[in-house]
């Protein structure tokens, strides 16, 4: 069994014997740690070359005294009686070496080793090097994910983070998202975040629901901005969690500017924006080459002629590219009439994605010209996007 230890190798001479694939991985490792690595071998790869003044290269056979004055050093060799070698010379000078071939005969084992915020993690397995990365893996991520560590042991750092939750499917959230996610104190949640997530959440953190219903119960934004920034006063490490990006139709800007004029820290975690993922994850680009040159994103919630809309209706209908939609089940039938008074044309296809990401996803197929009598045949309900264009007709050739 060996025993665990972690080398301050700064400024101390590491040899690596050999220039191929294995010394590829592990030398740049080295150079972090700052070692003063010299490479021994006739020949390396063009990766290890271009390291440049990072290293030394002596473009030779192995010669026992290049391990003189050395603290650490490499067998990785392609070769079994050069790394046996690398490894008798390092035994006499009474320094630890790796044998990239048959670690059984060398004096050290190269861990599986991940690093995140500070902590170098390292798994060794008994040579199982599969077992090793796996484990490390898990770690990491993890860490990452704010899972490990950071439920024990909260760093005070009061302020708001605004986090995108992505389309909907938990496993869509960045890295960066369920980091932020799991370190908070207080969660302030809309209806559309992935809402798996927060059973993940420590049993001490406050969630507080802010869920907006389509033409219901709604927590004025207003109501939002004012919780976030409270919370953040009292010391609190807030999360406003939402579903999509912040800043697409999101609000998330008007929390910005709360915070700021509260003089509270607040900081931005984009999230994937439904109007382009949910059509990807339905198999449909909103661009397409000799197709289009242009998508537009239009918020649906208010109908063409509404006083206070600010959509160029008969515009969007001149343009020739991609038309997402979000927002605009109730109001699409009005919709599609003013896209076809600017001049579509009926026959343009339509694609309506619903319950984009989650497991009751489901395209419903139209025409600018049909699909208001389709969704009302369909039962479409939201949350849904809409695309207009022909990159529904690339994706659906077989409908169109």
């Amino acid at each position: 069994m060996p025993y665990p230890v972690g080398l301050m190798l700064h400024g101390r001479r590491v040899v690596v014997v050999g220039g191929g694939q294995v010394a590829q991985r592990r030398i740049p490792t080295l150079i972090a740690a700052g070692a003063r690595v010299l490479v021994v071998a006739p020949d390396v790869t063009p990766a290890i070359e271009g390291l440049g003044a990072e290293i030394t290269w002596e473009q030779r056979v192995f010669e026992p005294g290049d391990l003189d004055g050395a603290w650490y050093a490499m067998a990785a060799t392609d070769s079994a009686a050069v790394n046996e070698a690398v490894v008798v010379a390092a035994e006499e000078r009474r320094i630890f070496c790796v044998r990239s071939d048959d670690a059984t005969h060398a004096s050290a084992w190269t861990p599986a080793v991940g690093r995140h915020d500070g902590v170098t993690v390292a798994v060794l397995s008994n040579r199982e090097p599969l077992r090793s990365a796996a484990l490390r893996d898990a770690v990491v991520e993890g860490m990452r994910e704010g899972r490990i560590a950071a439920r024990a042991t909260r760093v005070p750092n009061p302020g708001v983070t605004l986090v995108g939750g992505g389309p909907g499917n938990p496993e869509l959230i960045t890295v960066a998202g369920r980091k932020a996610l799991m370190e908070a104190e207080v969660v302030v949640a809309d209806r559309l975040a992935p809402r798996e997530l927060l059973a993940e959440l420590p049993a001490d953190v406050e969630v507080i629901d802010v869920a907006k219903l389509p033409r219901g119960r709604s927590a004025s934004q207003e109501f939002i901005n004012q919780v976030i920034v409270e919370k953040a006063l009292e010391g609190k490490r807030v999360a406003r969690f939402k579903g999509g990006d912040n800043f697409v139709f999101g609000r998330g800007y008007e929390e910005i500017i709360a915070c700021r004029e509260a003089g509270v820290p607040v900081t931005v975690i984009p999230g994937l924006t439904s109007p382009v993922t949910v059509p990807g994850l339905a198999g449909i680009p909103v661009t397409h080459r000799g197709v289009t040159h242009e998508f537009t994103v239009i918020s649906g919630h208010l109908p063409p002629g509404h006083p206070e809309s600010l959509t160029d209706w008969a515009a969007a209908a001149r343009m020739r590219g991609t038309l997402v939609l979000m927002m605009a089940v109730e109001n699409a039938p009005a919709i599609a009439a003013a896209l076809l008074e600017g001049g579509r044309e009926a026959s343009t296809p339509v694609a309506v994605v619903c319950d984009g990401s989650m497991p009751t996803e489901r395209t419903v197929l139209a025409t600018l010209g049909t699909v208001a009598s389709v969704l009302e045949a369909e039962a479409v309900r939201p949350p849904a996007i809409i695309v207009i264009g022909e990159v529904v007709r690339v994706a659906h050739p077989d409908r169109f």
